[in-house]
């Protein structure tokens, strides 16, 4: 099992004062693909680093608990990256902060003694402050103030200090652009059993070793809520065709396909599911016993019928597509067994087609390594973890994170070979004695050749 390194996250702050200040300015919002539409869903950070889900809809009250609320009409047709302070429900853009360069003191930590009068401000007087409306800064200036032992902290101390407090008490948020990473990994926070604990370096692992792009044909085994399906999908911008094979009767529903705001062209002519079951050639369709088909008695029944007909011609090609074959990857990330899964597909994959399979266990991955291995029409299975580690980035406290995610789970990757040719593909031959082995075959041929003229050379004689 080899580790693979993922690379590291870097966040860091940018001045975008000229976008702000022209938001500002301007009382004409411009819409482009890029802003948010009535009906998005958009993710937001929060001062204390949460990041939420949020529906934006014409005139609508969105609730952030104590952070405010403001009405959802603000943000329509504004860009995505934005950071806005809330004031009594109306929204004001935030212009970003430069980045602190701290510079080293002769202050040090060791003369701090907290106690109960270090902070004399009391939550009264800090909830009048929040009645009159005051300002974030305001109450955090008021609490540095009146601290005790402020002055005696370094000034990484102070500065942990105040993003603490504005942490508490700032009402901003930002809008988070919806890529895949930031809802991988909004996904993976929330809840990673949900999305089968693929996290945004893995998911991008299996999406780059299953070679995904415009105009590919691919099969998808998604149990993870619709994440490695909205990271093919965002690959093949709209060219191609996704087949997803699950066991549900009807559409299944991708939770993680709504905030990825993927226009229409993405989803039609491209992404098509089907059930198990209809992958077995002998399956035929069974009606129940008042929908056969017949004369309609009246425009209910004629319309019931027109629409079961339209669903079975959508079934029947689905079927045919998927058992056309030529498929230029699978991609699984499943409950079932991997296996089970990898032989039902097989004969539908094209040659030298990509076969990825993530699983949260290594056991379930190994065993099935050992069984592709003994199979000649899997080349190079191998099995790989996904690793990564995130770096905090700031002038002179650059440091890994403290808390990081251990485990993404585990990789397998094989390359499906084309099937055997009774005619150039020897299952016993050795690739290092072709070329010698023909030679001597052809010298075999020429010599029976050469033999039999001489000898129907000799019969013409000894006849005369």
């Amino acid at each position: 099992m080899n580790a693979v390194a993922g690379p590291s996250n870097v966040t860091s702050n940018t001045d975008d004062a000229n976008i702000s200040s022209a938001i500002k300015e301007s009382s004409v919002v411009v819409v482009d693909d890029r802003s948010i539409k009535a009906g998005n869903t958009v993710l937001i950070r929060l001062p204390n680093a949460e990041v939420r889900s949020i529906v934006v809809k014409e005139n609508s009250l969105i609730n952030l608990g104590k952070f405010g609320s403001f009405y959802g009409n603000a943000l329509i047709g504004q860009p995505f990256g934005l950071t806005y302070q809330i004031t009594k429900r109306e929204l004001a853009v935030e212009v970003a902060k430069p980045i602190e360069d701290l510079e080293e003191t002769n202050a040090t930590n060791e003369l701090i003694n907290d106690g109960e009068f270090v902070q004399p401000l009391t939550s009264a007087e800090i909830e009048a402050l929040k009645l009159e409306d005051a300002s974030a800064d305001a109450i955090i200036k008021a609490q540095i103030e009146q601290h005790a032992n402020y002055s005696l902290k370094t000034e990484y101390s102070k500065h942990k200090y105040r993003k603490r407090k504005e942490a508490k008490y700032s009402k901003t948020f930002t809008t988070l652009e919806p890529t895949l990473y930031h809802v991988a990994d909004y996904w993976f926070t929330k809840d990673a059993n949900r999305v089968r604990e693929i996290r945004p370096d893995a998911l991008a692992q299996m999406l780059s070793l299953a070679n995904i792009h415009p105009g590919g044909r691919y099969l998808v085994v998604d149990d993870g809520g619709g994440l490695l399906v909205a990271g093919i999908l965002e690959r093949m911008g709209g060219k191609g065709r996704l087949l997803t094979i699950g066991d549900v009767e009807t559409t299944p529903v991708y939770h993680v396909l709504t905030h990825m705001n993927f226009p229409e062209s993405y989803f039609a002519g491209v992404l098509r599911s089907t059930n198990w079951a209809y992958t077995d050639e002998d399956w035929s369709v069974v009606y129940p016993q008042d929908a056969k088909p017949g004369v309609p008695k009246n425009e209910k029944q004629r319309s019931r019928m027109e629409k079961r007909k339209r669903g079975q011609d959508k079934l029947n090609e689905t079927r045919e597509d998927f058992f056309r074959g030529e498929w230029d990857g699978l991609v699984v990330s499943s409950q079932y067994d991997p296996y089970a899964i990898i032989e039902t597909l097989e004969p539908r994959l094209a040659g030298s087609a990509n076969i990825v399979v993530h699983h949260p266990n290594i056991q379930i991955l190994a065993d099935l390594h050992t069984k592709l291995r003994a199979k000649p029409q899997y080349l190079a299975p191998n099995v790989t973890e996904p690793w990564t580690r995130q770096y905090q980035v700031l002038p002179g406290r650059t440091h890994p994170l403290m808390t990081i995610s251990g485990t993404a789970g585990f990789l397998l990757h094989a390359i499906k070979m084309s099937v055997f040719h009774p005619i150039y593909d020897d299952p016993n031959a050795n690739a290092a004695d072709l070329p010698r082995k023909a030679a001597r075959a052809a010298k075999k041929r020429r010599m029976q050749t050469e033999n039999g003229s001489v000898a129907a050379t000799a019969s013409a004689a000894i006849v005369s």
